[in-house]
């Protein structure tokens, strides 16, 4: 299969391949080069949010809404 490059850079990934990678609109892939071949791969949920991913998150339950704003109030 073929695809053409656009001025930005850009190309479209051929339906049938989308189909078989079960890539979607947000999904991240990954271009990884071996030798004088690119390697085009879906990349996994667990893997696509980078080197931040095992920080994101929240520290468990905390102070609710009107609890924050009787703080910033100085009412507590």
């Amino acid at each position: 299969m073929a695809s053409t490059v656009t001025r930005k850079g850009q190309v479209t990934v051929p339906k049938r391949v989308r189909d078989l990678l079960g890539i979607t609109p947000g999904s991240a892939v990954e271009f990884r080069l071996e030798g004088d071949r690119v390697i085009f791969t879906k990349v996994g949920e667990d893997a696509h949010h980078g080197r931040f991913a095992k920080l994101r998150g929240h520290a468990g339950a905390g102070l609710s809404t009107d609890a924050i704003m009787a703080l910033t109030r100085g009412e507590r």
